[in-house]
C-alpha cells in the first residue's frame, strides 16, 4: 500500500489549492513595490510548476499547486499594480480627470451624490484601478455615464486608488444606446411608484432590483442599525431567492427549461445591478452551482469558494485590496453553504428544512460569519439585528413576487389595484418594524475589536462548524444554493 502522501488526491481538491494559492498572491501583492512582479516570466513558472499534474494527482503535490497559484496571483496582482504609482505623484494636486460610472451613484447622509468610477484618464493617460468621487447632488448621472470632473485628488481607501471628495461636474456623456439594462430597469421602478407609495415603492425595489438610491437617507440609516441592508443592496441572497424560484417553478416542466430560465435570472439581474464585488461573487457561484446540478455533479464549498474567488481576482485583482464588499460577500456565502446546513444538520438532523426554518439558518450563519469583519471595519454592532430579520426576512420573497407582479400589470385597471394594495401594506409593515427597532436606545452599541480578536471569532466559528460537522455526519458536497 502506498504511503499516504502518495495516494491519489481529486483533482478538485487541486484546484481548490491552487485558486487558494492564487488569493493569497494576490493579497499579498499589496506590501510589495508596485509591479515588482508583472514580468510574465513569473506566470511562466507558475505554468511550470503545473507540468507534473499531467502524469499523475498525488496529494504531496498540493505543495506545487500551492506555490503555483501563489505567484499567479502575484504576477496578476502585479499586473493589476501596473499605472498606479502615477497616481502617487498627483495626491494633493487639482486634477481633471474623466471616468465611466462603475455602479449605481449612491447619496450619502448629506445629500451628495457619490460616484465609483473606472477607466479613468488624467492628462491623456488611461490608468488602472477605481476612484471613489463625492459631488453634489446630481440626479442626471446614470451607472454608464463617461463623466469629466475637477477637485483635488486624495488618498484612496480600500480598493479605490483615489478620492475627490469635492468634485465639479464638468461634462456628462451617455452611449448610445447607453446600458439597455437601466433603462428597462428605470422604466419598470417607475410603473411600481404608480401604485405604490414613495417610501414603499423604494424598499421593494431596493429587494427585487438593489436599488438603493431611491430610498430615503432615514430609512437606510435605520436599515442599517436594523441589521437589515444586506437585502437591499444587490447581492447573493437577492440572487439566490430569485434563482430558486425560477429552478423549482420550472423544473417541473423540465429540467433543461429550469436550466435556462435560472441563467437567464442570474444574467439579467446581474444587467440590471451591475457589476459590483458582490454581485460578481453571486453570479459565478450561482452560475457554476447551477451548472453543477443540471449534470447532476456535485461541487464541495470548500472548492467552490476559492474557486469563485480566485475567478473574481484573475478578472479584477483590486477586490482582494480591502474591498470590504468583496470580504462581506464571501463571509456571507461561506455562512449561507457551509455553517447554515452544518447547524441545520446538527440541531434537527435529516428532517429537510422548511422554506422559514432555512431563511432564518441562512440568515444567522451569515450575520455570525460577517459579524467579525462589520464590528472591526465599523466599531459598532447591532442588537436587534436577530429580530429585525426574524421579521422581515421570511416574508422578503413574498415581498419581492408582489412588487414584480405590481410592475408588471400596474396599468391594467383594477388588477393593479388589487395587486398594489398587499404590496404596500407588506413593504409598509416592513418600514415599520425597520424604523420603530433602530429607534430603540438599545438598537446599537459600540464594540472595538483588533484584528486578533476578529482572527479569535473566526477561529470559534471554524472550530464549531468542525464540531457540528463531526457530530452530525453532515456531507458538505450535497449543499447547494440552487435546492
Amino acid at each position: 500500500m502506498r504511503p499516504w502522501i502518495m495516494q491519489d488526491l481529486h483533482i478538485s481538491w487541486l484546484v481548490a489549492a491552487w485558486s487558494f494559492g492564487l488569493v493569497v498572491g494576490v493579497i499579498s501583492v499589496m506590501g510589495l513595490p508596485y509591479g515588482a512582479f508583472s514580468g510574465l516570466g513569473w506566470l511562466l513558472l507558475s505554468l511550470v510548476l503545473l507540468l507534473p499534474l499531467l502524469k499523475n494527482q498525488q496529494r504531496w503535490m498540493v505543495i506545487l499547486v500551492l506555490a503555483s497559484g501563489l505567484l499567479c496571483g502575484v504576477w496578476r496582482g502585479s499586473v493589476g499594480q501596473v499605472g498606479l504609482d502615477y497616481y502617487k505623484d498627483l495626491v494633493g494636486s487639482q486634477v481633471v480627470l474623466e471616468g465611466r460610472v462603475l455602479e449605481d451613484p449612491d447619496v450619502d447622509k448629506r445629500g451628495r451624490t457619490v460616484l465609483r468610477l473606472s477607466e479613468v484618464v488624467i492628462d491623456g493617460h488611461t490608468l488602472p484601478g477605481n476612484i471613489w468621487a463625492v459631488t453634489n447632488k446630481n440626479d442626471t448621472i446614470r451607472r454608464s455615464d463617461r463623466v469629466r470632473l475637477s477637485g483635488k485628488l486624495t488618498e484612496g481607501f480600500g480598493s479605490f486608488v483615489a478620492s475627490v471628495y469635492q468634485a465639479e461636474i464638468n461634462g456628462l456623456e451617455r452611449p448610445v444606446p447607453g446600458d439597455v439594462a437601466v433603462g428597462v430597469r428605470d422604466w419598470f421602478a417607475e410603473r411600481v411608484r404608480m401604485r405604490v407609495p414613495e417610501t414603499e415603492a423604494a424598499l421593494g425595489l431596493g429587494y427585487l432590483l438593489g436599488l438603493r438610491r431611491a430610498l430615503p437617507t432615514g430609512l437606510i440609516e435605520a436599515l442599517q442599525i436594523a441589521g437589515l441592508t444586506h437585502v437591499i443592496v444587490a447581492s447573493g441572497y437577492n440572487l439566490t431567492i430569485l434563482v430558486r424560484l425560477s429552478r423549482r417553478l420550472f423544473v417541473r416542466v423540465s429540467k433543461y427549461l429550469a436550466m435556462l430560465s435560472s441563467s437567464a435570472m442570474i444574467l439579467g439581474f446581474m444587467a440590471v445591478t451591475g457589476a459590483s464585488p458582490s454581485m460578481s461573487r453571486a453570479g459565478l457561484v450561482a452560475g457554476l452551482s447551477l451548472a453543477a446540478w443540471y449534470y447532476g455533479r456535485k461541487i464541495h464549498p470548500l472548492v467552490l469558494l476559492p474557486f469563485a474567488a480566485a475567478i473574481t481576482l484573475i478578472v479584477n485583482p483590486h477586490y482582494g485590496w480591502n474591498d470590504l464588499g468583496w470580504q462581506l460577500s464571501f463571509a456571507a456565502f461561506s455562512g449561507v453553504i457551509i455553517l447554515a446546513p452544518l447547524a441545520q444538520s446538527y440541531f434537527f438532523g435529516d428532517k429537510p428544512p422548511g422554506t422559514i426554518r432555512q431563511i432564518m439558518g441562512e440568515t444567522i450563519s451569515a450575520q455570525l460569519v460577517t459579524l467579525p469583519l462589520l464590528v472591526l471595519s465599523f466599531g459598532v454592532i447591532s442588537n436587534v439585528a436577530l429580530i429585525a430579520n426574524l421579521l422581515i426576512l421570511p416574508l422578503v420573497p413574498l415581498a419581492m413576487l408582489l412588487v414584480f407582479l405590481t410592475g408588471i400589470f400596474a396599468t391594467v385597471p383594477l388588477v393593479g389595484d388589487l395587486l398594489a394594495m398587499p404590496t404596500s401594506w407588506l413593504l409598509g409593515y416592513m418600514v415599520q418594524v425597520a424604523e420603530w427597532l433602530a429607534g430603540q436606545p438599545w438598537a446599537q452599541s459600540e464594540l472595538v475589536i483588533d484584528w486578533r480578536m476578529a482572527f479569535l471569532a473566526y477561529l470559534i466559528v471554524v472550530g464549531a462548524a468542525i464540531w457540528m460537522k463531526r457530530a452530525s455526519g453532515f456531507k458538505l458536497r450535497e449543499s447547494s444554493i440552487v435546492e
